[in-house]
């Protein structure tokens, strides 16, 4: 279990992190969503002890990361897949980390194995791809068999197969009862993978809460409309409270409004229907419609 308590941290006037307090439980995927800038990154530095924070704590398993000797037994992590030595083989650079961590050898070629990298394991690495790079590191991540895991950006540089087995890997690492943090731009994966959602901006905690109810918080549900007597139907809608827009087809795109109340509507005008769908927003939606206030750099379409 990773536990944040009133984590700050600043760098001279920037506040990168901001009063956080949140808690990433084992069991199950929990993804670590936010704009750029948000403090994403600064968070998992935190926890991972690398940055001292200005106030607050974070503990992994009740301990502070930093106190905990052969840390890799206890927490795996990939965080930059890049800030490795290129000069060194796959396995030897598996190997050091396994000497240092007092980590028996044998799980060198068990993590190469997993990742699918065996056949690279003598292999440069500064002749890898951002793929296998990404799969070296996330070998790293689990060379120690530890029961927390952080993970910023896994699926950069990688094929669909490997997204896909990375989605498999992380449910797995969770079903067997490990923390598994995923810090992830791309919401069509935290959709697919992740059980539970912490959402930051500039800093600051927006939500920790399971997917399906901050998809239900941020979105609006809408209903698309279809029938021959647009102009008569479309008034009533307003009336009743709903908000209405038309597309060049002629269909109805109604907000505010359950499906019921629209079909009871049309019944009791007799109005006949063709269409009567009820849309709700995907997770990227949802996201977009909550963080748009925590946006650093928001473009024309997000002001």
């Amino acid at each position: 279990m990773i536990e944040v308590n009133a984590l700050t941290k600043r760098y001279g006037g920037t506040t990168a992190v901001d009063d956080l307090t949140f808690t990433v439980r084992p069991g199950r995927v929990t993804g670590f969503l936010g704009p750029n800038g948000a403090g994403k990154s600064t968070t998992l530095r935190l926890i991972l002890g690398l940055h001292e924070p200005t106030s607050g704590s974070v503990t992994v398993a009740g301990h502070r990361f930093r106190d905990r000797p052969r840390g890799l037994r206890h927490v795996g992590a990939l965080l930059d897949a890049g800030d490795v030595h290129g000069g060194r083989g796959a396995a030897a650079h598996l190997a050091m980390l396994a000497r240092s961590n007092r980590i028996p050898r044998r799980r060198v070629a068990e993590v190469l194995d997993e990742v699918g990298l065996t056949g690279a394991a003598r292999r440069r690495i500064s002749g890898f791809s951002l793929g296998m790079r990404q799969r070296l590191g996330i070998a790293a991540a689990l060379l120690g068999d530890p029961p927390v895991l952080l993970f910023d950006e896994p699926l950069n540089g990688l094929d669909p197969e490997g997204v896909r087995w990375v989605r498999g890997l992380f449910r797995r690492l969770a079903g067997e009862g490990r923390t598994v943090f995923v810090s992830s731009h791309l919401m069509s994966e935290m959709e697919h993978t992740a059980d539970h959602l912490v959402v930051v901006g500039r800093g600051r905690l927006i939500a920790a809460e399971s997917l399906p109810e901050f998809a239900a918080r941020g979105s609006r549900l809408s209903v698309t409309v279809r029938t021959p007597e647009p102009e008569a139907l479309a008034p009533l809608l307003t009336t009743a409270g709903g908000a209405v827009r038309r597309d060049d087809a002629g269909r109805l795109s109604v907000t505010g409004l359950p499906a019921e109340v629209i079909s009871e509507l049309a019944l009791e005008h007799r109005i006949p229907l063709h269409e009567l769908t009820t849309r709700t927003a995907s997770l990227e939606e949802a996201f977009m419609r909550i963080t748009a206030s925590s946006v650093e750099f928001p473009t024309g379409e997000t002001r």
